[in-house]
């Protein structure tokens, strides 16, 4: 049915039917991206941003009138006091990382109230690894309340709050788990019972794989900070590069700080000719996160016809781009990445194998043919080698390129007779 790609039709079929099935939440995500998308607009109207902004500095970087403004632009997208936006932020979790360090302080205590956080972040709160300068060298406590039944539990986040919690951190996104990522209206949820429990407490969120997916952010319920990366939702498929920390005007200059010197904080850096991206890559956010919700729904849509679990399923309300696809043994996860790879725009001729990954406790798959390497608001499926075999997909620069790599990705699980329900 298509004159490129070596595709069963029986997959086609399934695909076009798929498609269908996912037209209303198509157009839900269409008026969300609307929405962001003139939401992003007035910002750029309402602070005259023009080719000046995206002069290149050098040295010290003082005076920098683009980098100054896009922290002004990123701050009223977000809803927040300030913001500091880099391209020297290595990934996210070097994002988190700064926050985290730039807020706590020995003796202070973090609350983690979404269960045990992401694996990378793990080294950096003391939760594993010792002596490599995680917060807990440097005398931050640390605790966490769990989930129940997959969801923020109040009553057990207020019983936690104590008058010496210094931070409640909430991370958004799901990580390698099969819980619903939160939603904005949860995150509120969650601020409103630890303020009404301790006002002092800093509330902090991870927001990466969120940004744009709702009308809002969590600074627009309450959240005192949030931390992402340019390389997932909010760099648009543009920056290469870089990170966004957003929120109170003294928490961000207090990350400021961290990122590069006490006393000079957000008044040095050079851009090195990278504002332009960075402005761009916003820009293009809210449109570029609808096409990755697009390709979601559709991956969810597509293989629940062939008989997996998907968390979320197609139209389900999300808080994240992540879909969790469950492929029930290492065969399947594998076939299924190499096939993602295999109609990737970069590097479509590699085989995705197992590996172990640094900062991950088990073997990892995972397939990446994006033009950033690392990005994840390119389509990028990977999969933790462990029970019960779920595989994590996110991203899609534009939901027709992804459509045809998810449709590979069932038609190499059919060749070596991996797909159910699949006639």
């Amino acid at each position: 049915m298509n004159p490129f790609f070596n595709i069963d039709p029986q997959i086609e079929t399934a695909a076009a039917k798929a498609q269908t099935l996912c037209r209303d939440q198509f157009s839900e995500i269409e008026a969300i991206t609307e929405y962001n998308q003139f939401k992003v607009q007035h910002a750029f109207v309402e602070h005259g941003i023009s080719d000046t902004h995206f002069a290149t500095s050098t040295g010290y970087g003082y005076g920098d009138r683009g980098r100054e403004t896009l922290d002004k632009v990123w701050a009223q997208v977000f809803g927040a006091e300030d913001a500091l936006v880099r391209h020297n932020f290595v990934c996210g979790t070097h994002t988190l990382t700064v926050a985290l360090f730039g807020v706590l302080r020995p003796g202070d205590a973090m609350l983690c109230v979404t269960g045990t956080p992401y694996d990378t972040i793990h080294g950096v709160i003391g939760i594993s690894g010792s002596g490599m300068g995680s917060l807990k060298d440097f005398g931050v406590r640390y605790s966490e309340v769990p989930l129940r039944n997959d969801k923020p539990d109040l009553p057990a986040i207020e019983a936690a709050v104590q008058d010496d919690t210094t931070m409640v951190y909430i991370q958004r996104s799901r990580g390698y788990e099969l819980r619903p990522s939160l939603t904005v209206e949860e995150i509120g949820e969650i601020v409103r019972t630890v303020k009404a429990k301790n006002p002092n407490v800093i509330v902090m969120v991870d927001n990466c794989y969120g940004e744009f997916v709702q009308r809002q952010e969590p600074t627009e319920v309450g959240a005192d900070l949030i931390a992402g990366s340019l390389i997932k939702n909010a760099g648009g498929g543009i920056a290469t590069t870089g990170g966004y920390i957003a929120g109170r005007h003294d928490l961000v200059e207090k990350c400021a700080y961290r990122l590069t010197t006490p006393g000079l904080g957000k008044e040095v850096g050079a851009t090195l000719g990278m504002n332009r991206e960075l402005y761009m890559g916003l820009f293009y956010a809210p449109h570029t996160v609808g096409e990755a919700l697009k390709s979601a729904v559709f991956i969810a849509a597509l293989f629940a016809r062939f008989g997996y679990d998907t968390t979320p399923r197609y139209n389900a309300v999300r808080g994240d781009i992540v879909q969790s696809l469950g492929l029930e043994n290492e065969e399947s996860l594998v076939a299924f990445c190499q096939g993602i790879q295999s109609g990737s725009p970069i590097d479509s001729y590699l085989l995705p194998e197992p590996w172990d990954m640094p900062g991950y406790d088990s073997k990892v798959v995972m397939a990446a043919g994006a033009f950033t390497l690392g990005s994840s608001i390119e389509l990028s499926a990977d999969a933790p080698i462990r029970e019960p075999f779920y595989a994590w997909i996110q991203g899609g620069l534009n939901y027709h390129s992804a459509k045809l790599c998810v449709m590979l990705a069932a038609q190499k699980m059919l060749e070596k007779g991996l797909l159910k329900n699949h006639e």
